[in-house]
This record gives structure tokens, sequence and C-alpha cells, in this order.
């Protein structure tokens, strides 16, 4: 393993820039129609795009940044909304009047992007390695088999293990970053002139987001490739951009070189942007919960196990088998935010999945002094009502068709502890707890941003009165500003209701900022656990080192040359039947900061 060198001059990795810009977007204007009229969501844009130069598009959900990208791409979803004013020109192409013809051209061949949600980009129907393949040979004269063979090594560039078996697998049979990881390969395949990445690395981990982010350089100086960076990331813009545009509310509010952005902000709201970042070493001062060693445990997990298998042939035989969790154990007690870090398919989720009970599993699970194992179905019922779950994409977690008060009703419906008249009356009151206006319960979820979604969600998780939130990515999807107003939520419920969190990230700098006791996962077991202050004042597994030194800094000048990576691709956790993994062993080096040998 080696650690990211570090880079004083911010702007040292870019290549000279030509005076002849590749984009010029000037007076963009994009309006959308509604029952009352239009009205702008972008109002007068203008900007250039230099060849092999990186441009980050920074503003919270709403101000406009991924509309421009898609005014770009000519992927506004028309009639709805369209590109009011302005020009956009690409050469001497002015894309914003191309038309759909034109536009499948120059789509891929010259400007190609990645989008934010990738299991919404992907054919649910296809094959990942048809949809790559095809992708392929759309723009390019390569064969079949040419094609085939670049779609393998785009994968094998953003460390998919095992590619030729990938190419068959469909995108429910893979991660969230995995997915991510296949739409990155897939635009990088093309070699475009412009390559517009709407927040490429919100969901993956940060070890492979400095991978990516180090696959964007490498191709922008081999092809000269120019590069839109949106994010709501100001350590990825510290990391990768040139320069920088800050909006809101449709409009430009800020624009300078990177460094001139982070020492020296010229408006209120990007320096409050800037201050809702979250840094490794900011929770340093935030005193640890630090229950009693004599407290009973909310939960206790011994030798959880979880393993799923895979069949095939013409009798559909378990062929191979994979090793999801393997020999986990734990505890978290009363008012304690228990961390559970590491990269994606590292086995963190499906352990919170057993835990909440719904995945099979072995070894043993106690909660509230319960064991899970052998219950009948209305004892597991009422234990449910300890163990509340609040899911990464709150859009996803909230049905569309109902209104917003009657999901964080449905749960004291579905236990039978409150009437139809009383449920209105607590949903009021959980409403206002997390900061939602009452009259918000009769809207559905659409009407609401992502944090408010997100804020919902938490009610719902909070109506049952749980001993324990299984908070799985939570915030991971949200900008900056509105994940730190929801995470300081999580612990004024946490200081009210003395609930335990087990805190689901591959965050580590919101992990220090949250977590009591952290417990780092690699390839389905825990090989470091300990206080927060031992894991990351003396992190002392190699792995460890090596997701907090990947993490993005908020500081130009500190620019990585390159990011800390592990040498070889991450082994796969499936394996033959009865071929089992090797289990490590957690040796206490001091104060119980257990570390694998």
């Amino acid at each position: 393993m080696s650690a990211g060198g570090i880079n004083t001059a911010a702007g040292a990795s870019a290549p000279a820039a030509s005076p002849e810009p590749v984009l010029t977007v000037s007076g963009l204007t994009i309006s959308v129609r509604g029952e009352d009229g239009g009205r702008d969501v972008v109002s007068g844009l203008s900007f250039t795009l230099a060849r092999g130069e990186t441009l980050c598009i920074a503003g919270e959900s709403g101000s406009g940044k991924s509309m421009t990208s898609l005014a770009v791409m000519g992927l506004l979803p028309q009639p709805a909304a369209y590109v009011s004013a302005g020009s956009i020109m690409l050469g001497d192409l002015d894309l914003a009047r191309l038309g759909e013809d034109g536009m499948r051209r120059i789509r891929g061949n010259r400007v190609a992007m990645i989008f934010q949600e990738p299991m919404t980009s992907l054919n649910p129907v296809l094959s990942i390695g048809r949809q790559l393949v095809e992708a392929i040979e759309t723009h390019t004269s390569l064969s079949r088999a040419e094609a085939r063979e670049k779609a393998i090594e785009a994968l094998r560039a953003v460390r998919i293990s095992e590619a030729e078996t990938r190419m068959k697998q469909f995108p429910h049979e893979l991660s969230g970053g995995m997915r991510q990881r296949v739409m990155i390969a897939m635009a990088l395949a093309l070699n475009p002139d412009v390559l517009i990445a709407d927040e490429p690395t919100t969901a993956l981990d940060v070890t492979v987001q400095g991978e990516v982010l180090e696959l964007l350089r490498d191709l922008q100086r081999s092809r000269g490739t120019s590069i839109i960076l949106i994010t709501h990331d100001m350590g990825v813009v510290a990391e990768m951009g040139d320069r920088v545009i800050v909006m809101r509310n449709g409009a430009m509010v800020e624009e300078a070189p990177v460094a001139q952005i982070f020492e020296a902000p010229r408006t209120d709201y990007t320096g409050a942007l800037l201050a809702a970042v979250p840094r490794i070493g900011g929770g340093a001062g935030r005193q640890e919960s630090r229950p009693t060693t004599s407290a009973e445990p909310i939960a206790a997990v011994s030798d959880l196990r979880v393993q799923f298998d895979l069949r095939g042939g013409l009798l559909g035989r378990v062929q191979r088998r994979v090793h999801a969790v393997e020999g986990v154990s734990f505890a978290i007690r009363p008012n304690e935010t228990l961390a559970l870090v590491g990269e994606s398919g590292c086995g963190k989720s499906t352990t919170a999945k057993a835990l909440a009970g719904l995945v099979p599993y072995s070894g043993s699970i106690n909660v509230g002094g319960r064991d899970l194992a052998g219950l009948d179905k209305h004892a597991r019922k009422t234990v449910r009502r300890d163990v509340q779950m609040v899911f990464q994409d709150p859009f996803a977690s909230l049905d569309p068709r109902m209104r917003v008060g009657d999901l964080v009703a449905e749960p004291l419906l579905i236990h039978k502890i409150a009437t139809k008249r009383e449920c209105r009356d607590r949903v009021a009151a959980l409403f206002e707890r997390v900061g939602l206006p009452v009259d918000a319960m009769e809207r559905y979820p659409h009407e609401f941003s992502g944090g408010q979604r997100q804020r919902i969600c938490i009610a719902r998780a909070l109506a049952l009165q749980p001993k324990l939130v299984i908070a799985d990515e939570s915030v991971s999807a949200l900008d900056v500003s509105v994940q730190a107003r929801v995470l300081e939520l999580l612990r004024e419920l946490q200081q009210e209701f003395g609930m335990a969190y087990l805190f689901i990230s591959h965050d580590m700098a919101v992990v220090e900022n949250i977590s009591d006791r952290v417990a780092v996962m690699y390839l389905g077991q825990i090989v470091e656990m300990g206080t927060r202050d031992q894991v990351f004042s003396n992190p002392a597994h190699p792995y460890t080192r090596r997701l907090i030194e990947a993490v993005p800094t908020p500081d130009p000048s500190r620019r990585r040359t390159h990011f800390a990576r592990m040498d070889g691709e991450i082994p796969s956790p499936t394996r033959a039947v009865g071929d089992e993994p090797q289990r490590v062993t957690l040796k206490d080096i001091g104060g119980g900061h257990l570390v694998a040998a």
C-alpha cells in the first residue's frame, strides 16, 4: 500500500489549457412549464470550458447544476423543460439548436455523461455486458469481439473483479457502488472530448472514489478531455477542479480558480458550503457517549454468517457460494453509535439486513435480551419494533402514491399501537421533531427535497420508538449542508430518546464526526474495531489506514498527485462450495482496540 502523494500547487496536475475553448455556454436560460405558466430554473448562465480543463459546478440540490448538464447533452425532459434562451457551442455547433438526430451523433463520440443514479440509467432486463458492448458498437467501428474485449478492459479499469463473469450479470445483481462503476466504465470506454460527470462518486467508497478520480485524470492526460464535474462534495472539488462555479437557485453566485474559492470565497453562501464539509479531525473534540460496560447491550451479534448460493447448470445445483458475512461479532449499548465502515461488497449492509431480520443467517443475534433465532411470527414482529432502518435513497423508500403523513403513521397501524385519530397527533409531533411543518403531512414524496425526504424517513423510523436505528448510508447522497443538518438531527434525537445507532457508511469523514465506536469490515469480516479516537488516531490495520488516506481533503493546496491504493484487485467473496474463507483473529492491542492479527 502506498500513501497518496501531495502536490502543493493546486492546479499543477492540469495540462496547459488551449486558448480556444472546446465548449462555450452563453446566456443559458432553462425554463419549465407548469400549471401557473413557465418559470426559469437556470437563468443567464455563461461559462467556457478549455481543452484539458476540469470545471467543477457546485451547489445544493435544486441549484440548477444537473439541468445545465442535461441541456448540454440535449436530454432535457421536453416539452416540460426547454432551453428558452442562450447558446451551447461545441466548436461551431450550437447544441441548443441541433435537434435530436444531430445529438445522437454527438453523444458518446464527442460528449459523454456519467449520471448520478446508476440503477435508473441501466436497463434492468439486459446484462451488463450487452449494455457495454452495445454502447461501444454504437459509437465505434469495432467488431462484436473487439467491442467485448474493450468492455472487459473498461470494467477492469474501474476495479471490478471477475470482469468476464460480471459481463453476464444484470444490474440488480450488483451493489450500488458496482453499478456506478459500470456506468463510469461505459463512459470512459468511448474516450469523449467532453465528459460531464454528474455526482459520479456520490455512491462510491472513498478508495474507489479516489481510483475513479485518478482514472478521470488519466483520461485527461492521454486524450486532452475536458471535464465538467458536478458535485456537492467539496473535497472532490479541491482534488479535481481547475475552476469552480458555485450555483444557487439557478444562477451563478461565484466563479473563480479553485484555490481562490477555498482560500477567500467572495460570497457568504460559498463560505457556508465550505463550513459544512465534514473533515477528518473534525470529530476529535466531540465527547464520546462511552456507555458503561455494565449496561446491557441493545443488540449483540455473535459469529454472524450470511451466505448466498449461486446455482447453475441444467439441474440448478449450487456451484459457488458468496460468503457475504463471515464470523462477525459486536455489541451496541444504549445511547451509543457504532459505525460499520468498508468498501462496497464488504458485507456491512448485509450485516444490517441480518440484524433487521431481512436475510437468513447463522450465528446469534440478540435484540433487547431476546435471541431472534427460533421466534415465531408474532414474537419476531414484536422484536422488529425495536429495530428500524433508514435507507440510503429516501425517494425509493417512500411509496409515491401515499401522503407522507400516512407513510409515517403506517408502522403505528401495522403494530396496532394507536388508532387513526391518535396516529395523526403522533405523526404531527414527529414532523415537528424532525423539523418539518405539520401541514406537510398532506403532501406526497415528490413534493419534497432529498433532505426533507430523509427527514420523513427518520420520522417514520422513530414512530415505533425503537431501541436501535440502523442508518444505512443515510446521508451519502445529500448535499453537504443538508448532510450536516441531518447528522445534527440524529445526534439530538439520540440524546433525547437514548437510542443506539448502527451507522453504516463509506465516508470516513462523516463516520469520524458521528461515531462513538468504529468497526472496519473487509471481505465479510471485521479487521479492526475500537473507539473513534483509537481507530482514527492510531489506525493499526493497513486496510483502515488505506480508507482514511483515501478521504479527499477539502484543501486544494494538499491535492494528491496519486491516491492511496492496495496492489491488485480486491479478492472476490465468491468461492467454490466447500472452500471456506480463512477466519481472522482479533487481538486486543490495548484499551479494547481490536485488530486482525
